[in-house]
């Protein structure tokens, strides 16, 4: 182990003003966010049209989901260390065409095997996307106001669950899922015309090198804080994924009453996102762990709820808005401890975000196939929820022990 002073937030996220106006340049970017969230969202919601289109069961029509989160965890490292040389903003710009292309592609592929590929493309620039605006957003704001700046950027995520991911369900059923991903593709060619007039322009860094992005990566609290997003975000999705089935076979609501419950999800994400934020101004250590424990606590009522129809409401409004809670005080954690990779870290959060979808989707189907029932998707919720929670205490107690940032060797 090696130790190197602590860098200054301030010296790797230097504050920069905006030409149009920060409070612009902000609504910008949670709307890049809503966009390229729609993006990832809407085909859950579309599935049905979508496998109907192309002549395939629901079954394989999720392969398309399993691409384009293959192509989140691949494209941030890979994207983000071939454009260590651009700006932020030259880097955004890319980005947000690649985003666009990617969707055009989609409506263009005539059979299943290339929209698989054409939605692997689409998620390649996804976390890069998040990273990047969280860093942008980060750095047209004084430094006790980051987490406010980041959770608000962000939190287009959530509004994609609450409002786009919905629009496009309503375009799928009555213009076909291509419409749906064209008016994606047109709203992120709408936010690339955005950055360039309304996000600071701010000074490449041409002698940086992708090895140089690599190497500051040894930080081992930006390899625990990764870990824990990894797992921690793990339990919602565990939850999640089978809300719709649990909402139907076991609470047995109407099926016109599962849309409520996913708005509800959403507002609890929106929520989350946002009181996550203003806690993070205060305490980042004291957001995350409280985010963690509380997810735990209402992952574990889950199995109580399952046949109350009140009880579950709240419960599913509090599970994503613990959980979402977390997001921005991981994302500004990386922004104290990763030195030059910055937008390396920045990204990765979001890829080891989708890791934590496939991790939680797996548990979910491991536990339900040896027949444990779905009050245990909230048992193996939480126990990821916790098993985050420890890791992120284990990076709290080495921080303290070294008085200073570890470094892995």
């Amino acid at each position: 182990m090696t130790t190197d002073p602590i860098p200054t937030p301030g010296s790797a996220i230097p504050l920069v003003e905006a030409p149009h106006g920060r409070t612009a340049a902000l609504t910008l970017l949670t709307f890049g966010t809503f966009v390229v969230g729609t993006g990832e969202f809407a085909i859950m919601g579309m599935l049905p049209e979508f496998a109907t289109s192309l002549g395939l069961s629901t079954a394989d029509a999720g392969y398309a989901i399993t691409a384009y989160a293959l192509g989140v965890v691949v494209g941030a490292p890979l994207i983000t260390i071939l454009g260590a040389r651009l700006s932020r903003r030259e880097l955004l710009l890319v980005l947000l065409l690649l985003f666009c292309f990617g969707n055009v592609l989609s409506i263009a592929m005539p059979t299943p095997g290339l929209v698989e590929v054409a939605r692997f493309i689409t998620g390649l620039p996804h976390g890069a996307l998040f990273g990047i605006s969280a860093l942008v957003a980060a750095s047209m704001v004084e430094r006790k106001r980051r987490g406010w700046a980041v959770g608000r950027v962000l939190s287009g995520i959530a509004i994609s669950t609450l409002i786009g991911a919905p629009f496009s369900t309503f375009a799928a059923d009555h213009f076909g899922w291509r419409i749906a991903y064209l008016i994606i593709a047109v709203f992120g060619f709408i936010t690339f015309l955005g950055v360039l007039r309304y996000i600071p322009a701010d000074k490449p860094n041409r002698t940086n090198s992708p090895l140089r992005e690599v190497t500051a990566l040894g930080n081992a609290q930006v390899l625990l804080t990764l870990l824990t997003a990894a797992i921690g975000f793990g339990g919602m999705f565990a939850i999640y994924t089978y809300l719709t089935s649990v909402l139907v076979h076991v609470t047995q609501v109407p099926e016109w009453e599962v849309m409520i419950f996913m708005v509800i999800w959403g507002a609890g994400m929106l929520v989350g996102a946002n009181l996550g934020a203003w806690l993070v101004d205060r305490n980042i250590d004291l957001a995350a762990l409280l985010a963690l424990a509380g997810s735990a606590v209402a992952m574990v009522a889950f199995p109580a709820v399952l046949h109350s129809v009140p009880g579950l409401a709240l419960d599913v409004f509090l599970v994503p808005a613990f959980v979402n809670a977390l997001g921005p005080a991981l994302q500004t954690r990386l922004m104290d401890f990763a030195g030059d990779a910055q937008t390396l870290a920045a990204s990765l959060n979001h890829s080891a975000f989708n890791i934590a979808n496939a991790l939680g989707a797996s548990l979910g189907s491991l536990l339900l196939a040896h027949q444990y029932g779905y009050g245990s998707l909230g048992m193996g919720g939480a126990l990821l929820s916790v098993a985050g929670l420890l890791v992120y205490l284990l990076a709290v107690v080495l921080l303290k022990r070294g008085g200073q940032f570890q470094n892995a060797e």
